[in-house]
């Protein structure tokens, strides 16, 4: 008999009373969780490891963290970063090192979001997964790479999980339909529609479904169609795209784009990205990397153009600056193209870095004192404004006895033709020297 004096509890959100119980239940991932993949074998192991699960939302990070916990019996204390902070690890720490004593347990930490703490709160973690304490789960939807400290990485396993594809999109409809929404149809279109706007996540399926059983029964219907879905969901509908740094495949079509001379791909991805939530100014700093990356001396009116459009970004904000932003766009799509000055610079850093450290030559050190120039400091010195044609042809400005070096390597593009052929004059400028010297 039920008590009738018992609150009454609400009910489950439909994501959480259809969440899988075991592995076998979850659907997608099957690159991680498959017969022989990694996730299935961590599972199978009885060992726990700490990981990094990387994803879009509603892709079952959280799940495969709970059912992790619940393969191995262990705690499961969830933290979630945007929420949180060093006050709120410490008390989970406790709570683990309590579980431990008291029942013999050992705790999964979750943090959702991890990506959100701050180098310190992140650092908070080490020594507790180091000693063994607890078993590290961070889950985010930001590249590890970018957004966590290299000691956290390199003491955790990182899982990559995928968008749910439109056919386990479709299963997922399916198990909803049959275990939660009894008595509801849904014709083709409309099943095609929602799984389009959920667009791979699943906890956004399971969402909107539950959002339109509940319109369903109050307009006392039993089948939905596309007519339902557009006075119900309006403008909801459209295909949804991820915000802020989350872009890294949208913001790489962009940039391959704009490299490969397409101003209307690069437009479409540029306004795809706003339409999706992106951060302007984000997008502002990809674009004025784009420049030096990829137009660089070919034509450097980009580099103050795309300059200019962050700055006007700024002055008017949205939606008017955008206009500025999406020009710079087209112009780079459309400008020379270069990528000579990058390749220079990750050369030169490279030898540099497998290099010694070679003396600065005599002649090319300052002699502010008396001393110095007794040490030979800055002697026969060529000052190049005294040269013919202000060069001083032949002269050295590298450290004695460093092979021969070239790092930057002119196209035939833009600007950079004519720096081509100074660079190519001046070098027989050098060689001339050479052999009158010989």
């Amino acid at each position: 008999m039920s008590d009738l004096f018992a609150p009454n509890q609400p009910a489950a959100p439909l994501a959480e009373r259809l969440r899988p119980k075991h592995i076998d239940e979850v659907i997608g991932q099957s690159h991680l969780l498959g017969e022989g993949k990694p996730l299935r074998l961590a599972f199978q192991s009885g060992k726990l490891h700490s990981m990094i699960l990387w994803g879009p939302p509603g892709v079952g990070k959280t799940t495969l963290a709970r059912l992790m916990a619940s393969a191995f019996d262990a705690e499961f204390v969830p933290l979630s970063a945007v929420l949180s902070g060093v006050k709120d690890i410490r008390e989970a720490i406790a709570q683990a090192e309590r579980t431990l004593q008291q029942n013999s347990r050992h705790t999964i930490l979750f943090v959702d979001e991890v990506h959100r703490f701050n180098k310190s709160q992140q650092d908070a973690f080490l020594p507790f997964v180091e000693q063994g304490l607890v078993t590290f789960i961070g889950a985010t939807t930001e590249n590890p790479s970018f957004e966590l400290n290299n000691a956290l990485l390199s003491r955790a396993q990182v899982y990559v999980l995928q968008s749910l594809s439109e056919a386990e999109m479709a299963q997922l409809f399916g198990r909803a339909q049959q275990e939660a929404l009894p008595g509801i149809a849904f014709d083709a279109a409309a099943q095609e529609r929602i799984i389009g706007y959920a667009d791979g996540d699943a906890r956004r399926l399971l969402n909107v479904l539950e959002q339109l059983q509940t319109a369903a029964e109050a307009a006392h219907i039993s089948n939905i169609d596309i007519a339902f879905l557009d006075n119900t969901l309006a403008q909801k509908l459209r295909r949804f795209d991820k915000g802020g740094e989350a872009f890294y495949d949208q913001i790489s079509a962009l940039h391959k784009s704009v490299r490969g001379s397409n101003p209307d791909a690069a437009l479409y991805w540029f306004t795809r990205m706003l339409d999706g939530g992106a951060d302007p100014r984000y997008l502002a700093r990809r674009i004025v990397r784009m420049a030096w990356e990829d137009i660089g001396l070919a034509d450097p009116r980009a580099i103050q153009l795309v300059n200019d459009a962050a700055a006007t970004y700024e002055r008017l904000g949205s939606p008017e600056g955008e206009l500025a932003l999406a020009q710079a766009v087209l112009y780079l799509a459309v400008a020379a193209k270069s990528n000579a000055g990058y390749v220079a610079y990750n050369a030169a850093r490279a030898f540099v870095s497998q290099d010694g450290s070679r003396e600065v030559p005599l002649h090319l050190r300052n002699a502010p004192t008396k001393l110095m120039k007794q040490l030979d400091y800055g002697k026969d010195y060529r000052y190049a404004h005294n040269e013919a044609d202000g060069y001083a042809a032949g002269e050295n400005y590298f450290p004695d006895g460093m092979p021969e070096v070239s790092f930057y390597q002119p196209t035939e593009r833009g600007l950079e033709a004519k720096i081509a052929e100074k660079l190519a004059h001046l070098r027989e400028l050098d060689e001339k020297s050479k052999s009158k010297n010989n």
